[in-house]
């Protein structure tokens, strides 16, 4: 018979603290990148609306495309040692502060010199996602190496994710009172501090630990060594279906809440600001109760709950109208609270994927001279990132053409308009993410989940 197995170790409340600390300055540094800095760059730097879109679109898409490859990276370094892990995040790091710096401090000389400044754009956005990208590969990888079952891996995420919704409060609301010298050097000093208490907080040298399959435990020969390729396991093939479904029904509303709150709702101002602060706060302050539910009922049951509560806000969001921002807080309110679990529970089943992947073959991935076993963790995470960033891409390519083929124009108040509007904004997210929660049911047998495994 085979050894049994280690008890779980329930980290220490001050570790996950430590871990997560590094993605408050790496959520804090997104939201900039993504959605305040090109009204910065056509205001500012008076540079054409037009090239400021493209110029975004070229960098994500080679900012997707890279991240496999920067997660193949990630496992040579930590197949070498978590040290070297530490410094390429280190210098991930160092790239986002200094990539950020570029972004909203351009050179004088080059004022009045669109093509230059468009240049030096270009130079810092590449700069600044290339970092962004490799720390948070890492910073992902790290988790699944600091070991621990289905439990410990939701609370090492639910640290992480919480504390990266306090980045995103932060930066939303930071630039406009204390000013973007203020705001880039704060990131550049949480980015140093979220670093150095990673340090606190090293993986084993080694990969995890590779659990023998049955094969193996019985004395025959091992099995053949995992392979690589995330793409050839059926679950993460399963898991990335789920994922990309329940994604583009969070994503969509993302694309089109403004007008909703703008047009439907005859709010704006000051009520934009505070509903997504609202949407954010619930979901990190709601983190805790799904880590605690994962604890208990597994990870397939409180994602399936979390996909019913935001079904249920948002049906409810097409029935409104115009003064009814009392009980749109409560619709923001709810589906923030649903968002938790879509930041807890998916993150978590992927490690248990990989988990589950060693467990299968007895043979150790390959190594490199001198070095420890060369994981799968950071690739599989890289190819995570990528489905995750088309996710978003394709929300906005789908969401604003079918809502203008509708019929809905902005600013337009008449009732087909904002029909159209609600439409789009409530009612096709609810069907998608149905789709999402009937998939999740469909392969509930399939998935790394406690609960469904006896």
């Amino acid at each position: 018979m085979g050894a049994p197995p280690a008890p779980a170790l329930q980290p220490p409340l001050p570790h996950t603290v430590l871990y997560g600390l590094f993605a408050l300055p790496l959520a804090f540094a997104a939201l900039p990148l993504y959605v305040q800095w090109p009204a910065h760059a056509a205001g500012t730097w008076a540079l054409p609306l037009g090239w400021v879109g493209l110029l975004l679109l070229a960098v994500r898409v080679l900012d997707a495309f890279v991240d496999p490859w920067l997660g193949a990276r990630v496992d040579g370094l930590f197949a070498r040692s978590a040290r070297r892990a530490w410094g390429a995040a280190g210098a991930a790091a160092a790239a986002i502060a200094l990539g950020m710096a570029g972004l909203f401090f351009a050179p004088p000389a080059l004022r009045g010199e669109p093509h230059a400044l468009l240049a030096w754009a270009a130079a810092a956005l590449v700069l600044t996602s290339l970092g962004y990208s490799l720390a948070m590969v890492t910073h992902q990888a790290w988790a699944v190496r600091l070991g621990g079952g289905t439990a410990e891996q939701a609370r090492w995420v639910g640290a992480r994710e919480t504390l990266a919704l306090a980045g995103v409060l932060v930066a939303s609301v930071l630039p406009s009172m204390a000013g973007w010298a203020v705001t880039v050097a704060l990131l550049a000093g949480l980015l140093i501090a979220g670093w150095l208490t990673l340090a606190r907080v090293l993986p084993r040298e080694a990969a995890p630990a590779v659990i023998a399959g049955p094969a193996a435990a019985g004395g025959s020969e091992p099995c053949a060594a995992p392979s690589r390729s995330p793409w050839l396991d059926a679950g993460f093939r399963r898991l990335m279906a789920v994922v990309l479904a329940s994604g583009l029904a969070s994503a969509i509303p993302a694309s089109l809440v403004l007008f909703y709150v703008r047009d439907v709702l005859q709010a704006a101002g000051a009520a934009e600001g505070w509903l997504l602060g609202l949407y954010f706060a619930s979901a990190a302050l709601g983190m805790p109760l799904w880590v605690r539910a994962v604890r208990r009922h597994g990870l397939v049951r409180p994602w399936l709950a979390s996909m019913g509560l935001a079904i249920a806000s948002f049906a409810g969001a097409a029935l409104l109208g115009a003064g009814d921002l009392p009980l749109f807080a409560l619709v923001c309110l709810v589906s923030g609270l649903a968002l938790g679990a879509e930041l807890v529970v998916p993150p978590a089943l992927l490690a248990a994927l990989i988990r589950r992947h060693r467990a299968e073959h007895a043979a150790p991935m390959r190594t490199q001279a001198g070095a420890g076993p060369r994981g799968i963790e950071g690739l599989w995470f890289g190819w995570w990132n990528f489905t995750a960033k088309l996710t978003l891409a394709a929300a906005a390519g789908l969401a604003l053409p079918l809502v203008q083929a509708l019929g809905y124009a902005p600013g337009v108040g008449d009732a087909n308009s904002l029909t159209a509007l609600a439409i789009c904004y409530a009612l096709v997210p609810c069907a998608v993410k149905a789709l999402a929660a009937a998939l999740v049911w469909r392969w509930r047998i399939s998935l790394p989940d406690a609960q469904y495994s006896r």
